[in-house]
């Protein structure tokens, strides 16, 4: 059973119904607003493990995601993200995965500390199953490809999948932004544009689809995203499993 304390903050697995409403209510201010009518909930949500992070002294939900465990790249069918990205060459990868996902933050909230939490209760989750591969959508706020440019230029030039694992396109509304755009990236502008969770995927090695799914439901952007545990890098790791503890 996760329960992980480090400075202001707490993580815990949802374990009542009110749990896991507070988890979807949150995830609907998130990524739709104020004006959200009602939780966000889908199908998927019974099938997964719902992990919350919360304020130790006001016990606030400030940040929550979900996880979906495969036994192997077999399963990947059920996964959420199989419903936007065509994943058949993922079916071979043989060891147990685990999809993150509607990874939001209370928008009120800005500590980078609830990152580093929320990461630490992943390691601490990934270690103890002997998960081999992460993976899930990494969402850029909005629709609009073209305020993202630059960072979608630096994912083309150091983050495409390796050929044996690219996804390849399903969804209707697509940015295929590695054969599309010319640009070289702004590092700057790139790095300042990148989605927080996606850049702590990508300095732990993780790397992305060649497009980006247009998602009009949830108002975003979102590049498939993997991670193999074993390509960590051991510095990062042991800074990961240092706040896990």
């Amino acid at each position: 059973m996760l329960n992980l304390s480090k400075g202001r903050y707490r993580a815990r697995l949802a374990s009542t119904p009110a749990d896991l409403d507070a988890a979807q209510r949150l995830r609907a201010l998130a990524f739709r607003g104020p004006r959200a009518l009602g939780p966000d909930r889908d199908d998927f949500d019974a099938a997964c493990t719902h992990v919350l992070i919360e304020e130790t002294r006001s016990g606030d939900l400030v940040c929550c995601f979900r996880l979906l465990h495969l036994g192997s790249g077999a399963e990947i069918g059920r996964s959420y993200s199989a419903q936007f990205y065509e994943l058949s060459a993922l079916a071979d990868f043989k060891g147990p995965m685990v999809e993150m996902g509607r990874f939001c933050i209370h928008p009120d909230w800005h500590d980078p500390d609830i990152l580093r939490v929320a990461w630490g209760a992943m390691t601490a989750h990934v270690d103890r199953e002997g998960v081999e591969m992460l993976f899930g959508c990494s969402s850029f706020h909005g629709t609009e490809a073209r305020e993202y440019y630059d960072a979608f230029a630096l994912l083309r030039d150091r983050h495409i999948a390796p050929k044996r694992w690219l996804p390849r396109v399903k969804a209707p509304a697509v940015f295929r932004y590695a054969a599309r755009l010319r640009r070289k990236p702004d590092l700057k502008r790139a790095q300042a544009k990148m989605p927080p969770l996606l850049r702590t995927y990508l300095l732990m090695g993780g790397w992305v689809s060649d497009h980006a799914v247009i998602d009009r439901d949830l108002g975003t952007l979102h590049v498939f995203t993997g991670l193999e545990i074993s390509a960590v890098p051991p510095g990062r790791a042991r800074l990961l499993r240092a706040v896990a503890g």
